[in-house]
């Protein structure tokens, strides 16, 4: 995905015998990359504070590889003992930070002045009002069609197997926030206790087994024809989901991510997209996941999202 990395430059300094970094303009994937780099050569010294600082008052955008990063360098430097300190914070990095909870987890010194209703700057799908409406319009009826449906789909589940009609599970979104998923139950009740035992079929960061013994057979009809999903225009109509997106990973699966993997987060997840048309059976290598992902980030459009809804 990333073949090579530009000289990307993070000044250091010193301040009271604790390490400075310099944050530049950009924490985007190329940055990123040099910025783990960084932290990690420092970690391989003796800080005699047990402290390192990162200068935030150049930065004016972070994206989600830049989240994985500071990510991956927090839990670097609490194994190592040392504590990240993020000094001189910007509004729009800040509002990142905030959206993504990750203010609450990280030492903040010190920011700028930023309203909570602040937005971070993002992939232009984000921004899009006009995908946002239909969003919405497409959740209503959806969700109608959801209603209509749920008492034959509910008595079918009930009927195959003991447990409860609807499934939430954690997914993480946009940026890397979590959030729940909602659909109809396809699988025994006791799944998720069960899903070391099952083999993995796909490789890297992501589960596939095309005869997990876990599911139902009503789950494996409601899977076949997608009916399992509608719940998930809840999610839509919420925001935490789009119509057209990438597709939305467990916390697990994210955390096996290289830094270049967390460009998928730049975007929404959606109820369908480059992986579920183009064959999501036989994707089996998540780097063809990754590459779906990018080709949809690059390629989005208004009209690009009907084509991939209307797909057959």
């Amino acid at each position: 995905m990333i073949d090579e990395t530009p000289e990307i430059l993070f000044p250091l300094s010193s301040l009271q015998d604790s390490p400075v970094i310099e944050i530049p303009e950009r924490l985007t994937v190329l940055e990123a990359l040099v910025f783990k780099q960084t932290v990690a050569k420092l970690l391989q010294q003796n800080i005699a504070d047990h402290q390192i600082l990162l200068d935030f008052s150049k930065t004016r955008f972070i994206d989600s590889s830049g989240i994985g990063a500071l990510i991956a360098n927090f839990k670097l430097a609490q194994a190592s003992n040392i504590e990240l300190i993020l000094e001189s914070v910007q509004p729009p990095v800040m509002a990142t930070l905030s959206m993504t909870g990750l203010c609450d987890v990280l030492s903040i010194k010190s920011s700028a002045k930023w309203s909570p209703k602040e937005s971070p700057e993002t992939h232009p799908s984000v921004r899009s009002i006009v995908k946002r409406l239909i969003d919405i319009l497409g959740a209503i009826v959806g969700l109608t069609i959801t209603v209509v449906i749920f008492i034959p789909v509910a008595i079918a589940i009930k009927s195959n197997s003991k447990g409860p009609v609807l499934f939430h599970h954690t997914r993480c979104g946009w940026m890397g926030r979590k959030f729940q998923i909602w659909k109809f139950r396809s699988m025994y009740a006791n799944a998720e206790a069960l899903k070391q035992q099952i083999e993995n079929q796909a490789s890297g960061a992501f589960f596939k087994n095309d005869k997990d013994p876990r599911i139902t057979p009503i789950g494996n009809f409601l899977r076949r024809t997608s009916l399992d999903e509608l719940p998930q225009f809840w999610n839509v109509l919420k925001g935490d989901m789009s119509l057209v997106g990438t597709r939305p990973p467990t916390p697990e699966e994210v955390e096996t991510y290289q830094i270049p993997e967390w460009q998928r987060l730049n975007v929404k997840p959606g109820m369908t997209g480059e992986w579920q048309v183009h064959g999501r059976s036989q994707v089996r290598n998540f780097e063809d996941v990754i590459k779906l992902d990018l080709r949809y980030q690059r390629n989005w459009s208004l009209r690009y999202d009907l084509k991939l809804i209307f797909k057959p």
